[in-house]
């Protein structure tokens, strides 16, 4: 097996004894990813995990770094989304390790600690921050998405000093807020200067390269009717289907993006890559009145290549298009608005060294070649790719039912991808005698 020897001695650091010091670290990577999933960590109440967060790497005898989003000075920069909160309070947490010299290339792994809401608690089999293992999986909210891949990373560096040594580079370890709504945080550390020679984000897409994302918007759409009793509903402008008409022509926009002569070549063998969901919806005042007003939520993906702002006039024209030429609309008043995601598509060029050495550390663990995947969703990969020109990608493990009820990752998975993780860490950085 090959040695990882910068500055450690004759070999004695090679695959083979990483590999069993992640194995050692097993259940103390579980019992880490257990308690970060009783920490309900929703949009504007990530405190408590970022706390343990900041414990983990001070433990792991890193520099820690916490610092709240300057929104004053970034909400002017491409890459910026429109905020859902305040961020005071709130706070990304890094953790800084800096070798005695530097001799390997340096690396961010990053990772989110937000999580989205849980839905109904009943329809959960277990509450949904009570984490819970059955048949090698782990449930619970955030545990998959991505709480495992923070727990990889962290048990990936453990691993790496309880041999004695340390990477050989610059490791930035980033427990960030915001990427399921914006990516703000993400872009902050960014702009606080932090950047390196690659970055990978453990997000859970079973043991594949991420080589491409989509871009993706929020958008919010206000419709305003007429009141009227419903005794005459003809007196009356019904906003709430109004919103629903609306909704109808965007969808066909995003068919238009969808048209196989106008994908991105990377999604050339995907169907239907760039989705629309409507995500919420909220209207009315009474039962037996017309509704005045519907506003409506949407997440709608568009194409890599496309700036966010060109794709955000897109939706603003077709939506004032429709209010001024479609006959059911008439009469009605549109407000749109952009808040949360203003996320740009992305691409990552499968030949970039980084990609070459997960690829071998992935072979080295799992047996099997890595596949790839252009995914339909968005991640902060962004960030580093179009704003900081960081080589990234996504790679961790293997989870079911992200954003849905019951949520689980598997286990095994995540002990493999702490171990990708530590085999890549030491060919990428390099090692040195641990300080």
């Amino acid at each position: 097996m090959p040695a990882h020897t910068n500055g450690v001695g004759k070999g004695e650091v090679d695959d083979r004894s990483i590999l069993g010091a992640v194995a050692g670290l097993r259940a103390e990577g579980e019992a880490f990813l257990a308690d970060l999933v009783r920490c309900a960590s929703l949009l504007g109440a990530e405190g408590p995990a970022q706390e343990r967060m900041a414990r983990a790497f001070a433990d792991l005898g890193l520099e820690v770094d916490r610092f709240t989003i300057d929104e004053s000075a970034l909400k002017g920069l491409r890459g910026w989304s429109p905020s859902l909160a305040s961020y005071e309070g709130r706070e990304n947490v890094v953790g800084i390790h800096r070798p005695r010299e530097v001799k390997g290339r340096s690396l961010i792994l990053n990772g989110h600690i937000d999580v989205v809401p849980e839905g109904p608690a009943e329809l959960w089999t277990d509450p949904p921050f009570t984490p819970v293992v059955r048949d090698g999986w782990m449930y619970g909210r955030g545990a998959g998405d991505m709480k495992a891949g923070i727990a990889a990373y962290v048990m990936a560096f453990k691993a790496l000093k309880s041999l004695g040594v340390q990477p050989a580079a610059p490791v930035y370890l980033q427990s960030v807020v915001e990427e399921e709504c914006t990516g703000n945080g993400a872009f902050a550390c960014l702009h606080r200067g932090y950047t390196a020679d690659a970055a990978v984000i453990p997000e859970p897409f079973d043991h594949t390269l991420m080589t491409a994302q989509v871009g993706v918007l929020w958008v919010r759409v206000e419709t305003t009717g007429r009141p009227a009793h419903v005794l005459d509903t003809g007196a009356g402008l019904n906003a709430i289907e109004a919103a629903y008409r609306i909704v109808t022509h965007l969808k066909a926009l995003v068919a238009v993006w969808n048209h196989p002569d106008g994908r991105h070549p990377a999604y050339a063998a995907h169907e239907h890559p760039y989705n629309f969901n409507l995500g919420r919806i909220e209207g009315g005042e009474w039962t037996s009145s017309v509704p005045t007003r519907c506003r409506v939520d949407l997440r709608i993906g568009f194409p890599p290549g496309l700036a966010a702002d060109a794709a955000s006039e897109e939706v603003e024209r077709t939506v004032m298009e429709a209010a001024r030429d479609d006959p059911d609309l008439a009469g009605v008043g549109v407000r749109v608005e952009f808040r949360g995601f203003q996320a740009e598509g992305c691409t990552v060029d499968p030949a970039e060294p980084m990609m070459a050495a997960l690829a071998r550390a992935h072979e080295a663990v799992r047996g099997e070649p890595v596949r790839t995947l252009a995914a339909t969703c968005t991640t902060d990969v962004r960030s580093f790719v179009l704003y900081g020109n960081i080589p990234a990608t996504c790679y961790g493990p293997k989870a079911e039912r992200i954003h849905g009820i019951d949520e689980r990752v598997s286990l095994d998975s995540l002990a493999d991808v702490t171990a990708v993780l530590a085999l890549f860490m030491a060919e990428w950085c390099g090692l040195e005698a641990a300080t």
